[in-house]
């Protein structure tokens, strides 16, 4: 199976470095419609589906690959690989920034810098770390969705999303939840929200842009203050935003601190 039949990748824009846009959970690389096209005229855009989600082809879903955030690490490599040119910027929303994360990691001199979108190295509260959920929030959120996952992306996904004022926002991430398919939704809730990857933080030497909004249920602004100190060259820049998604719900706000943060690196790199 080819990587873009399997990740269901689209490539669009012009432009000597790329910039690559991976989707949270629930999601698929359609809410990134924003955001992505603000880049068309200066990048090469690339777009996909995660395994499992979207329009990927959910036969590639593996259980034992996926039982960890390295295996969507790994099939974001083969993506770069397969269908970026020259330095490559890698944007994830959510769990896809320790996915992008992950993947800087592991093949460092693949990436000039990376933007996570309301990030969290971990979701659950330990010691001193602000997650902004207790260990018994996570299992009752995981057992809720095991009992009645289309019940549950119903009355989550809206809270998740914010953006008060605005409900098609709203329904179209709620619409998202239920489309996936519930086992592997199931599955990957499980892996995002019982992970943990503080440990790899200081090792990600990349360039990075933390994009945190101002009130998140999802990710708390100490969960953006955590990266922020542990990442070796980071910037946090905070969205005056309700929600989780400022991609969607912030493009503009968004677009713009992406561009400013990226204005040095790229001459630099492209001299």
């Amino acid at each position: 199976m080819s990587v873009q039949v399997r990740n269901n990748v689209h490539v669009r824009g012009r432009g000597e470095a790329t910039m690559l846009f991976s989707h949270g959970f629930g999601c698929d690389q359609t809410m990134w419609r924003y955001l992505a096209p603000a880049f068309e005229d200066a990048f090469r855009v690339i777009t996909y589906d995660l395994v499992g989600s979207g329009r990927s082809d959910l036969s590639a879903y593996d259980r034992a690959r996926y039982a960890s955030l390295h295996g969507y690490a790994d099939d974001l490599l083969e993506i770069v690989d397969a269908h970026a040119t020259g330095p490559v910027i890698v944007v994830g929303h959510s769990v896809s920034a320790m996915i992008g994360m992950l993947a800087t990691i592991k093949a460092p001199e693949r990436f000039a810098a990376q933007v996570m979108v309301a990030p969290s190295a971990c979701y659950i509260n330990q010691a001193d770390y602000v997650g902004g959920f207790e260990r018994g929030d996570i299992d009752e959120l995981l057992e809720t969705m095991e009992a009645n996952y289309l019940g549950w992306s119903s009355s989550l996904a809206p809270a998740i999303m914010g953006a008060p004022g605005r409900p098609t926002l709203r329904e179209e991430l709620t619409d998202s939840f239920c489309r996936n398919d519930p086992d592997i939704a199931k599955h990957f809730a499980r892996v995002t929200f019982l992970s943990d990857h503080r440990a790899d933080v200081p090792r990600s030497a990349t360039p990075t842009l933390i994009l945190q909004c101002s009130e998140d249920l999802i990710a708390p602004r100490s969960a953006g203050d955590y990266l922020a100190r542990h990442l070796p060259r980071c910037e946090l820049h905070v969205i005056d935003n309700i929600g989780h998604c400022p991609h969607m719900s912030a493009p503009t706000a968004s677009s713009r601190a992406i561009d400013a943060f990226l204005a040095d690196i790229l001459a630099a790199t492209l001299g």
